[in-house]
């Protein structure tokens, strides 16, 4: 029976090449965008979800509450987790995790690299496979390192690591204990190597402060550990351990890593929402595009159905059931989605680096998983049933007595099913490119948002080695060489928020102010100079002119808003200690390019640093001015290679997400819009085929090409333009349901849905009118004559 379905396919692809071509071309590109986006959306989904104890593994939380409205957020004190594991027997072991940058030199050779500080547990927590050396606590006491594989290539080649010792910082020495796996790429943590916290502690990165939430805090709880109960027992840690002058009101609670990834964003202080609003958004888009895919496959094969009503009607007068029918076409369409899937697995292959490269990505096909192959049957099955399920229904469904008499007729309903499948094509196809305007639009005012400093010209260095101990020497260098117009010491760079904190009071302020969380950034001075931000009221910081200033500061707007001053400046406020106010500065964006501005209170030389802006002199050349700075950086550190930032290039990266989302949208909006339009195309030929004669007695009766060519077109375009109806309420409720995720957003003009429309009518009529003025244009004789 097999070999019977084969031959009888086999003679229709040759039969009817061009309709086969549409059909099997369009189900290919349909089903390979979407095992693209189904290999991108696994990898999400499966991001911290592969270790041995999963369901185990949790990430602390905070969750505070001001002036009714609750936050949460991941980042918790150093001491919690040691804290944890000695309080709370639920507790199996405990690891925190916090990025740094290390200098590393070896022989001549001197790098840069991300690495982390962890404990000792993170190792076996994390199933982190270790390929050389020793297994058994490798990061034990303070001159241990454990190196990726990749790491240790680029650091010693096929050498052997182990007890090789590395200088870290031009300043203390470690000594390889271990080699681990690298990384896959569905994992949130990101580093080159690993050290204990206990080699934190003896650079100074310690405290026991319950105020600083500045690490990552992972919980490994004991089999069977109820997370509700262990949750309420926990609660008020931070509350009992801060009893006092420094007394928290933050709550504490574990949530699960497997769940940390997608969601990633709190909602009234829970993680409610985040990135599986994207695996939502995409795994809709995958089905609609291979449902696009498999409609025309339903209507091509429903419009070619006087082909096949004989043979329909032949097979039910010798004895063929219905089911044995429905059998046969469906046999056909998973046949046809065999076919597909081969030439969309090569498009895949083809595709997929370019993929990787939109996404962020390292995709790959394991070949030798058997999942996968599993994964394609059901695939490849699911598709052709799909596509061949209203067709198998419709042509088994032929009476043979009024076929073979030559009675039989098409349906020619106002509103069939295959009209609606067409409006279904296009709805979705018109919709997807008014959602790709909307996020262009919406990166563009973003862009242009006044970030309320000046970013071209603006450059940042990392205090590595000796800068930060010859500071003043090198800034006053950088400008007596005209290199540089303006120098500021900063807690991080301009567009990075390093530190936020709670608890300040001010003249007029109640207990319940003290909940406000403020942003923190520092200056040594010079500030307005070098951002090139605006002054308000009052000055800028000078410690020069103003010995006082040591324990100066600066408000932003938002910030002497909230606070409520009438005159701010001179006025005392108490932030960890008491400062008082010499300024207001313009609002300037340091988080996200999309949120609202955060109250900011920018700190005087009192606080600490780690990083270095400069502003470049407009009137000297880039390069000649980078080659000053660099002469003078290698003079007075030495040990350390000149790196440097464009502030305009970092701040670009912020755009990076957004970005992505608009390429993935154009790219699938425009491979929808072509699949449509490839059905289209097979229905205008296939209606012209059906319709040879009548188009011939019209010529011979004086119709033009252009009447013709409308009676031919004229049903389709309508069709598009109920597409469009349909699409542009949705499109816009969709979308304005994701702007609303953005405090700083676009607002959505009307014209962004007439262009789509316009868009989509051009497209169906360049492909619908191409192939009606063709067959408007045979000779009616030829025409005629086949009939």
């Amino acid at each position: 029976m097999f070999k019977h379905y084969l031959k009888t396919l086999w003679r229709s692809l040759l039969k009817s090449k061009g309709f086969s071509a549409i059909n099997i071309v369009g189900l290919a590109i349909g089903m390979a965008s979407a095992m693209l986006i189904i290999l991108w959306l696994q990898n999400m989904i499966s991001t911290d979800r592969f270790y041995q104890k999963e369901d185990q593994l949790y990430i602390l939380s905070n969750r505070d509450s001001n002036k009714g409205q609750v936050f949460a957020w991941q980042y918790t004190p150093k001491i919690l987790g040691p804290t944890l594991r000695q309080e709370y027997p639920e507790v199996e072991d405990i690891s925190r995790y916090s990025t740094t940058n290390f200098l590393f030199t070896v022989g001549t050779e001197k790098i840069f690299s991300a690495g982390a500080y962890v404990d000792t547990g993170f190792l076996s927590m994390f199933d982190m496979h270790v390929v050389k050396g020793s297994a058994i606590n490798p990061l034990h006491g303070n001159t241990k390192i454990v190196l990726t594989e990749k790491f240790a290539k680029t650091l010693f080649g096929d050498k052997d690591p182990i007890g090789k010792t590395l200088k870290l910082d031009n300043t203390n020495y470690v000594t390889v204990s271990a080699v681990i796996q690298d990384l896959p790429s569905n994992t949130q943590f990101d580093f080159n190597y690993l050290v204990s916290w206990d080699y934190a502690k003896k650079i100074g990165y310690y405290d026991e402060y319950w105020g600083n939430n500045s690490v990552a805090t992972f919980a490994l709880l004991k089999p069977h550990t109820a997370l509700s109960a262990f949750n309420k027992k926990i609660k008020n840690i931070t509350i009992n351990h801060t009893k006092g002058s420094d007394h928290q009101t933050t709550e504490v609670f574990a949530f699960p890593l497997s769940k940390r990834f997608l969601y990633n964003k709190a909602v009234n202080g829970q993680f409610v929402t985040g990135n599986i609003v994207m695996v939502r958004l995409f795994s809709v888009v995958a089905l609609f595009i291979l449902l696009i895919a498999c409609i025309n496959f339903m209507n091509l094969s429903t419009a070619r159905s006087e082909k096949r009503a004989k043979e329909v009607g032949v097979r039910k007068v010798i004895g063929a059931h219905r089911r044995s029918l429905i059998g046969q076409f469906l046999s056909e369409s998973i046949l046809f989605s065999f076919i597909a899937f081969l030439i969309a697995a090569g498009i895949v292959a083809v595709a997929l680096p370019f993929f990787n490269r939109l996404v962020g990505k390292q995709l790959s096909i394991a070949y030798s998983s058997p999942y996968i192959w599993i994964f394609a049957v059901c695939f490849v099955i699911f598709t052709g049933l799909l596509a061949g399920s209203y067709p198998a229904l419709y042509l088994s469904s032929f009476q043979p007595v009024k076929v073979l008499k030559g009675t039989f007729k098409r349906i020619n309903a106002k509103i069939s099913l295959r009209s609606a499948l067409v409006v279904t094509q296009f709805t979705f196809s018109i919709a997807l490119i008014i959602a790709t305007i909307v996020v262009s639009r919406q990166i563009k005012y973003t862009q242009e948002r006044d970030k309320g400093y000046t970013e071209n010209g603006l450059v940042y260095s990392f205090l590595t080695g000796q800068l930060e101990k010859n500071y003043t020497v090198i800034k006053n260098e950088l400008l007596a060489s005209g290199a540089v117009i303006a120098v500021s010491k900063n807690m991080s760079p301009i567009t990075a928020q390093y530190s936020n904190a709670w608890g300040a009071k001010w003249p007029g302020s109640t207990p319940e102010d003290e909940h406000i969380t403020f942003s923190r950034y520092s200056t040594d001075g010079g500030f307005v100079k070098t951002m090139q931000t605006r002054l308000v009221a009052g000055r800028d910081i000078d410690v020069a002119r103003y010995p006082s200033d040591s324990t100066a500061c600066l408000l932003n707007e938002t910030a002497a808003q909230i606070m409520g001053l009438k005159n701010p400046i001179g006025q005392d406020i108490h932030f960890d200690t008491t400062l008082h106010i010499v300024g207001v500065v313009k609002d300037f964006i340091i988080q996200g390019v999309t949120a609202k501005i955060d109250p900011m209170i920018i700190l005087g030389p009192c606080s600490w640093f780690s990083t270095m802006h400069y502003r470049l002199n407009p009137d000297r050349p880039t390069d000649e001015s980078l080659k000053t700075i660099k002469a003078i950086f290698n003079k007075y550190n030495p040990e350390f290679p000149f790196e440097y930032t464009f502030v305009d290039k970092d701040y670009a990266l912020k755009f990076t997400d957004l970005k992505r989302m608009s390429r993935l949208s154009s790219l699938f909006a425009g491979l929808t819009i072509f699949i449509s339009c490839l059905g289209l195309l097979g229905l205008v030929m296939s209606l012209a085929e059906t319709r040879t004669k009548e188009i011939g007695i019209r010529k011979v009766l004086g119709a033009s090409v252009y009447s013709i060519t409308s009676l031919l077109s004229r049903q389709f375009l309508k069709l598009v333009f109920i597409a469009f109806i349909i699409a542009a309420p949705v499109a816009w409720y969709c979308m304005h349901g994701w702007l609303m995720n953005y405090d700083y957003r676009v607002h959505i003009h009307w014209s962004w849905f007439a262009l789509p429309g316009a868009f989509g009518l051009i497209i169906a009529m360049t492909a619908v009118g191409w192939q009606a003025v063709r067959a408007a244009s045979i000779n009616p004789v030829k025409s005629l004559k086949t009939e």
